[in-house]
């Protein structure tokens, strides 16, 4: 029998950049960021519709703030969602 140890030596310690590379960050990593590209997707599929009463109402006043953030969340939502299913 040899002196070996249960632990593994220092020298055959994962570095932190094959640790980015395991399989189990990656899967975490999907798990995570699918529903969240799934969500993001349809909200841009779904925001422009709310445009259309701020828009044949006339936008006047704190309707023009809602509206621009409305614009924004699309805006961000398209980002986000681009990749869903591709």
């Amino acid at each position: 029998m040899s002196n070996s140890s249960p632990t593994a030596p220092i020298d055959r310690l994962p570095r932190p950049e094959e640790l980015t590379d395991s399989r189990l960050v990656r899967l975490s990593l999907a798990v995570v960021v699918a529903p969240l590209r799934f969500l993001a997707f349809w909200a841009a599929v779904a925001l422009p519709f709310l445009y259309l009463p701020l828009l044949v109402g006339g936008l006047q006043g704190q309707q023009t703030t809602v509206f621009a953030s409305l614009l924004l969340a699309n805006v961000v939502a398209l980002v986000v969602g681009h990749e869903y299913r591709r």
